[in-house]
């Protein structure tokens, strides 16, 4: 084949529609038994809610242009009514600040729509799924790929469309780099370090009460707190970044304990019997983060495509992915913006080879 695609998040996923729509001869390869990498929707009683990534803003025009493109629809992030703030003793103040994520965006459908939708453009023959590739050979005419079961594909290039320390941890011969080796070991994988908690409630009983869900918290797991609700109807959710360290974050029982009696204190009884709560750590998904991952990050970091990751193998082993983005890197657009580069600089190698389905 032309060009191996390894990871199907958003970006592996937008570059194999786009190779798709130009005929080209590729493969996509996922080594989770869904597409989307750290795009995941629950859903519950009719209810999408994210796992992930939730928002997007104006001024990303990637994302807007494809979800219109996909003819799925975009809404507003829930921000009317007062914030609640906690302090350190566990004091709760009502009115306090105001909406954080006020005039970001939120998918009907819940993200999880998107790579569903991209990856139903995708042909069968052209994806798979439970695939990781173990080990990367470079060859005279391209390179092979291990996957974790011994079967080997062949690619004239390999794109790699994952953080560049999950991508570090695929076996090379010849060795890349060292300088490659330890660029990749040091990109911070966005969000790796998060883990997010969701309950769900019949109703939206903080609305009832002046509150837009949004909370910010001294004291508990969680730190930050905003509605998660759908658009129209429910049920309806309110969603928390947990602020606790990784280690300490392992007990799940404990978590979600504490969780609901920090909710409680937020947001008054109601708070305390949600109809389900979701809690997903991606500190702990081994797709996602590696241990230098759970070292906690006090800013954005700065993300674009390093020199020492640049025309690895003559050219032909590229990165993707979000972290590569050099002006949207941490978010959905910087994945789409990563996907689009690569198909800009990619290299002309079998570029006469079509589809032979």
């Amino acid at each position: 084949m032309d060009i191996l695609i390894i990871g199907g998040g958003l970006s592996g996923l937008a570059l194999a529609e786009a190779l798709d729509a130009q005929n080209r001869d590729y493969m996509l390869v996922e080594a989770r038994g869904r597409f989307g990498g750290r795009i995941k929707t629950a859903v519950h009683a009719g209810g999408a809610f994210d796992l992930g990534p939730a928002w997007f803003w104006p001024g990303q025009p990637r994302i807007a242009a494809l979800i219109d493109r996909l003819g799925l629809e975009k809404f507003d992030q829930f921000a009317d009514g007062a914030l609640t703030y906690e302090d350190e003793r566990g004091q709760v103040d009502r009115g306090r600040g105001f909406s954080s994520m006020q005039g970001s965006w939120r998918l009907q459908g819940g993200l999880e729509a998107l790579t569903q939708s991209l990856a139903a453009r995708v042909p069968d023959s052209r994806k798979r799924l439970n695939a990781p590739v173990v080990g990367l050979t470079q060859s005279a005419g391209g390179v092979t790929a291990t996957l974790h079961n011994g079967e080997k594909l062949e690619a004239r290039q390999v794109v790699l469309a994952l953080p560049p320390r999950i991508a570090a941890q695929i076996a090379c011969t010849p060795a890349l780099p060292a300088a490659s080796i330890q660029t990749m070991q040091g990109v911070a994988t966005w969000m790796a370090g998060q883990a997010k908690a969701v309950a769900v409630y019949d109703r939206p009983f903080w609305r009832h009460a002046g509150f837009s869900g949004d909370a910010m918290s001294r004291r508990g797991p969680l730190v930050e707190v905003h509605d998660a609700s759908p658009e129209n109807g429910g049920p309806y959710a309110l969603f928390g970044f947990i602020g606790t360290p990784p280690p300490h974050r392992a007990e799940e029982d404990v978590l979600r304990r504490d969780v609901i009696a920090q909710l409680t204190r937020l947001f008054g009884p109601e708070a305390s019997t949600p109809s389900t709560l979701y809690i997903k750590d991606w500190a702990f998904d081994s797709f996602t983060a590696t241990e230098a991952d759970k070292a906690p990050l006090y800013a954005h970091p700065t993300y674009g495509l390093p020199e020492a990751l640049r025309g690895l193998w003559d050219g032909r082993l590229q990165f993707a992915g979000t972290e590569v983005a050099p002006q949207f890197g941490g978010y959905l657009e910087g994945a789409l913006e990563a996907a689009e580069n690569v198909l800009l600089t990619m290299q002309d190698y079998g570029r006469g080879h079509v589809h032979a389905d």
